[in-house]
C-alpha cells in the first residue's frame, strides 16, 4: 500500500460533456451539471471519460471541459480527469493537463499493447507527469480485461497506482478476485455494471461510477451501507427496466443520459456528437417512457428527503 490519499468511497458519476445545439461545448450547462450531482451527495467526479464523449474533443477543448469542471467544483469533491488515449503521446499530454489544472487524480485505460514491466514503466511515466493519484481504467466490454498479474504488478511496484475501475466481462468474481489479493487495501470501483450494483456492494466494491440517476445511487449506496439492505435492493429494483434499455449500448447510454441531463433543466441541449450513433422511433418512445420513470422516482426521493 502506498501513502498517497485514498480515492474517495460512495457514488462518483462519469460525467457526460454537454454541448450547444451547434456542437461547441456549452461551459454553462457544464456548472449545472456540477451543482447537480453535488446537491445529490456524490463522493466525487470523473470527467473525460466515455461517458463524456472524449473521443470527439480535440486537446484545447479537453481542457475547457476540465478545467469548468474543476472550476466549479472547487475542492468541495475530488475530481478525476480521464487521460486515455490511443496513443502514448498523448496520454502523457493529457496527464500533464490534468497536473496543471490541479486534478485530484487522472483515470488512464490500459493500453491493449502494453502488459506486464511495459505497461509499468508507462503508467509510471504518467504519473511523472500527471497528478499523483492515477485509476486504471480496466475496460474490455467483451472479456477479461488485464490479467490480475499485472494489476498487482501496479499495485506493488509503482507509488501513485491508487484504484482500478473495473469492467468487464462479469465484473462481480474480478472485483472480489483483485480485493482478496490486495486485502481490500486497492480501491476498486464499477462503472458499466451498474445493475449488478447490490451484488457489486456485498461484494465490498468501494465506489461506483455510473452517470446521471444522482440520487437514485446516491441512496441506494447510503440505505447499504446503513445496514438497510432490502431498501436498497428495492430501490435498485426500480431502475431495472433503465438499466436494461440504457445498457443495450455506450451510445444508447449517452443519448439516454444526455436526454436526461436536458429534461432535468441541466443541459441545454442533449445533441452528441458523432460518432454516437441517433436512436430510431421505436428506442425514442421507450426512452421517454424510462425518462418519466427516472424523473418521477427522483421526485419522490426529493419529497422524501425533505418531510
Amino acid at each position: 500500500m502506498n501513502g498517497v490519499m485514498r480515492l474517495p468511497d460512495g457514488i462518483v458519476p462519469s460525467m457526460n460533456t454537454p454541448f450547444l445545439d451547434d456542437g461547441r461545448v456549452d461551459t454553462h450547462s457544464i456548472g449545472r451539471s456540477v451543482d447537480k450531482v453535488l446537491s445529490a451527495g456524490v463522493a466525487g467526479m470523473l470527467v473525460l471519460a466515455v461517458a463524456g464523449e472524449t473521443a470527439s474533443l480535440d486537446l484545447a477543448e479537453k481542457r475547457l471541459v476540465a478545467r469548468s469542471f474543476l472550476d466549479r467544483t472547487a475542492g468541495r469533491v475530488p475530481v478525476i480527469v480521464g487521460c486515455s488515449s490511443a496513443h502514448a503521446a498523448q496520454r502523457l499530454e493529457l496527464a500533464a493537463m490534468a497536473r496543471e489544472l490541479r486534478a485530484d487524480a487522472m483515470l488512464c485505460q490500459t493500453p491493449a499493447d502494453l502488459q506486464g514491466s511495459a505497461l509499468l514503466a508507462h503508467m509510471r511515466e504518467l504519473l511523472q507527469v500527471g497528478p499523483a493519484r492515477l485509476v486504471v481504467q480496466d475496460l474490455d466490454f467483451n472479456g477479461a480485461g488485464m490479467p490480475l498479474e499485472d494489476i498487482l504488478l501496479l499495485h506493488r511496484a509503482l507509488p501513485g497506482f491508487s484504484g482500478v475501475k473495473i469492467e468487464v466481462v462479469l465484473p462481480g468474481p474480478k472485483y472480489s478476485a483483485v480485493l482478496e489479493a490486495t486485502g481490500g487495501t486497492l480501491h476498486v470501483s464499477g462503472g458499466w455494471a451498474a445493475a449488478q450494483m447490490i451484488e457489486a456492494l456485498h461484494r465490498g466494491v468501494h465506489a461506483f461510477i455510473p452517470t446521471a440517476m444522482d440520487p437514485i445511487y446516491v441512496a441506494i449506496h447510503r440505505r447499504f451501507q446503513a445496514g438497510d439492505v432490502d431498501g436498497a435492493r428495492a430501490l435498485h429494483a426500480r431502475i431495472a427496466p433503465v438499466l436494461a434499455f440504457s445498457n443495450q449500448h455506450i451510445d444508447v447510454s449517452i443519448r439516454f443520459f444526455k436526454h436526461l441531463r436536458h429534461r432535468e433543466g441541466v443541459f441545454t441541449s442533449a445533441f452528441c456528437r458523432h460518432p454516437v450513433r441517433p436512436l430510431d422511433a421505436h428506442q425514442m418512445r421507450e426512452m421517454e417512457a424510462q425518462l418519466q420513470q427516472v424523473l418521477a422516482l427522483q421526485q419522490e426521493l426529493r419529497l422524501g428527503a425533505t418531510s
